[in-house]
This record gives C-alpha cells, sequence and structure tokens, in this order.
C-alpha cells in the first residue's frame, strides 16, 4: 500500500509538471493575434463629411417696405422665371405715385407758360420795349421751368418703380426651399434687404461642400471621382465628381480644413438640400496586390520603444512622435488623434510570426484605403503576421477576438 502511494504521488507530481509547462507554452503561442496576408483589390480613398446644396440658390428679397398682403408661392412651389411670388401693400406707393403726376402736370404747366413769355419778351426786346436784362431773365425762367418738368418726371418714374416693387417675382425658374414671411407681416427694407425666399434653381444638379484636411488636399485634384453616402439612403452609394478645391481655408482649434466641392447629379431629386454626405475621394485603384491590416503596420512587440527610423519617423501626418514612443500608449494601439492621415514611409517593418515568436521583416509599402495597406517585398500570400497582442486570458485554440482596423 505504502508503494501504491508513493507511485500516485509520483504521478501526479509528473502531470502537474506537465500541466504547467503546457500551459506556459500555449500561453506564449496564444500571446499574439494575427491575420494573413491576403491578395485583391485596394482602392485608395480620402474621406470627409460634407453637405448637400443646391448649385444655384437665389435669395429673393424686396427693395421696399411694407406689409405682406398676398402669397403666391409656397415650400417646394415649383415657379418660373418672372412669376409673381408675393405681393406687399401698395396704398402709400400708389399715392406717391398720383401726387408725382400732378407734380408733373403742374411743372409742365409752367413750362408751356415761361416759354410763352420768353417769346413775348424776344418781340418786345426787338421793337425796343424792354431791355437786354429782361430778355435774360424771361429765358432764364423758361429753362428753370423745363428743368423743374424733369425733376417731376424723375420722381414720377421713381415712384412708379416702387410702386412695381411691390409685386415679388422670381428671378429664377426653380424650387421654393424655403418662405421666410406669411400674410400680415411687415418687412423692413430700410438697413438691409430681407430675404423672403430662397429658389432652388436646379435640383437635379447639386454639389457638396466638403472640408478635407490639409493632410489630404494635396492629393485631390479636379476631375478626380467621388463616391458618398447619405443618412437617408444607408444602403446606398451615389457618385459625383470633384468640380473645385477652394483656396480659402477654414481654421477652427487649429485645425486646418478646406472647402472641396463635389459636383452631384441628382435626376432623380431623392437628395435634398442640407443632407449630410460622407464623401470618399478615389485617388487609386489597384487590382490584385498583396496587402495586410494597417494594424500590423502600427505593431510593435513589447519592449521595443521605438522602430527604425525609415520606417515610423516619417509615418505620421501629424509631426509627432510614433505611437510606439509615445507615453502612455500600447504595443499595437493606434493613439493618432481623430482625423489624422498616416502617410506611409517606403520602407516599413512588419512582424510575421515564426515559432510562436514575432520576426520583422522589411517591405515596400503603397497605398492605403484605411484598413489596408499595399505592401511589397519578403511577404507572400497567406504568411501570418502579428496585427496585436492577445488578452491575458485569452484561451489557447480559441477563436482570435474581431480586430478594429483603423
Amino acid at each position: 500500500m505504502r508503494r501504491t502511494a508513493i507511485a500516485v504521488a509520483v504521478a501526479l507530481v509528473v502531470l502537474a509538471v506537465a500541466a504547467m509547462v503546457w500551459s506556459r507554452s500555449g500561453s506564449s503561442q496564444a500571446q499574439y493575434l494575427t491575420a494573413p496576408v491576403e491578395r485583391g483589390d485596394l482602392v485608395v480613398t480620402v474621406a470627409a463629411n460634407g453637405t448637400l446644396n443646391p448649385v444655384t440658390l437665389v435669395n429673393v428679397g424686396t427693395q421696399v417696405s411694407g406689409t405682406v398682403r398676398k402669397l403666391h408661392a409656397d415650400y417646394n412651389s415649383r415657379v418660373t422665371s418672372g412669376q409673381v411670388l408675393l405681393e406687399i401693400d401698395d396704398s402709400t406707393y400708389a399715392a406717391a405715385v398720383r401726387q408725382s403726376e400732378a407734380s408733373l402736370h403742374n411743372a409742365l404747366a409752367q413750362v408751356e407758360l415761361a416759354r410763352a413769355n420768353a417769346v413775348r419778351a424776344e418781340d418786345l426786346f426787338a421793337k425796343g420795349y424792354i431791355a437786354q436784362q429782361d430778355l435774360d431773365t424771361a429765358r432764364q425762367v423758361a429753362k428753370s421751368a423745363a428743368a423743374q418738368r424733369d425733376l417731376a418726371q424723375a420722381q414720377l418714374d421713381r415712384d412708379r418703380a416702387n410702386l412695381g416693387y411691390t409685386v415679388i417675382r422670381s428671378p429664377v425658374s426653380g424650387v421654393v426651399v424655403s418662405r421666410e414671411v406669411d400674410v400680415g407681416q411687415t418687412v423692413a427694407a430700410s438697413f438691409q434687404t430681407p430675404t423672403l425666399f430662397k429658389i432652388a434653381q436646379d435640383l437635379a444638379k447639386m454639389q457638396i461642400d466638403s472640408n478635407f484636411a490639409e493632410a489630404d488636399v494635396g492629393s485631390i485634384k479636379v476631375g478626380q471621382h467621388a463616391r458618398f453616402t447619405v443618412d437617408a439612403f444607408p444602403n446606398r452609394t451615389f457618385e459625383g465628381v470633384v468640380r473645385q478645391v477652394r483656396l480659402n481655408p477654414q481654421t477652427v482649434q487649429n485645425v486646418v480644413t478646406y472647402d472641396v466641392v463635389v459636383a452631384v447629379g441628382n435626376p432623380e431629386e431623392i437628395l435634398l438640400p442640407g443632407m449630410t454626405a460622407y464623401v470618399n475621394i478615389v485617388l487609386a485603384e489597384r487590382t490584385g496586390v498583396l496587402k495586410v491590416p494597417n494594424a500590423a503596420l502600427r505593431f510593435r512587440p513589447p519592449g521595443v520603444e521605438t522602430a527604425p527610423a525609415t520606417a515610423e519617423t516619417s509615418s505620421r501626418a501629424d509631426g509627432g512622435p510614433p505611437a510606439a514612443a509615445r507615453p502612455g500608449t500600447q504595443p499595437g494601439n493606434d493613439a493618432r488623434p481623430p482625423g489624422a492621415r498616416r502617410v506611409a514611409s517606403p520602407v516599413r517593418s512588419i512582424y510575421v510570426l515564426r515559432n510562436g515568436a514575432p520576426l520583422a521583416v522589411r517591405v515596400q509599402v503603397g497605398g492605403t484605403d484605411r484598413r489596408y495597406t499595399e505592401v511589397t517585398g519578403a511577404l507572400k500570400e497567406g504568411d501570418l503576421i502579428v496585427v496585436g497582442l492577445a488578452s491575458p486570458g485569452a484561451a489557447t485554440g480559441s477563436a482570435a477576438p474581431r480586430i478594429r482596423m483603423f
């Protein structure tokens, strides 16, 4: 019995040691997350958000003040050039026209009298009954009466124009997208022209005003193809073309962006003004290339403080240190600020899993779609590359957790 107990104890010790060795071996094999090198297509894009706007949006205002008497158009109304949109109470302007007409009639009568007096003065002067000064005075009165007539005519023309301005007409053909006034509301045009309507000239042709970071704008050219989505149609992708890169910068919290205008066709008129568009401008399209997840380019094994100079010192768009070299950054994590774009240097280091340990391999990198990057060099399709560290409690043989590709 004693020999049997000793044998059982020795067997248990041997099993415990074997289990410990197997556990350590399994944990060392499971401490890295890997992904295979793939071959496929790669579309290099830059992304930003923007707002859909009509190509031509006309603000219709008024040149005269008064109370809105009648509306002839409303939201979404289709109007033609010259169509009446609104009428302003014209009682005061009509009275001003009548007053100016009376003033003109009076001026015309004064002209007739002055001309008759001038003719009589010329006859009397010829016969020697009046002096030269009297003749000159008669002629001056006739000219002054003619000037008063012209002044009265100009006043009448102005009052008639103001009377015409009480009827607001559409300057273009299009769709009313906004109506700013109601019947009975008083509009004042004393200091600033008030906006009554906003008319989109053609909703079949629209544009996206998008703000691209200065790190991306250098790659954007007029004529490049763009794709975008909107929240109203999440399962549909729309297309457009870069029409303009505006030179006016916008700086918000030390972030410089530029307005890139994307021309968009809207034949169905389902894209509405003001919608948020998520724009991707295509810079290049590659087919049948080797590509790796971007996480593999950012990964550094524990204990590696900095990467080789050619691999990381020029890999950040913001000019800061590599992710692995900054305080508080864990290996395999991307601590770049949102919106910063990684600019790949020609040569990078990627770690391939060999015999349970990461081995650095130097590769040439190309374009990136923000999830995958094209590589050439010592890698081949199917090679397992390290993309991160597994959690301490991960079990050997269990499925690797999904990795978020930045």
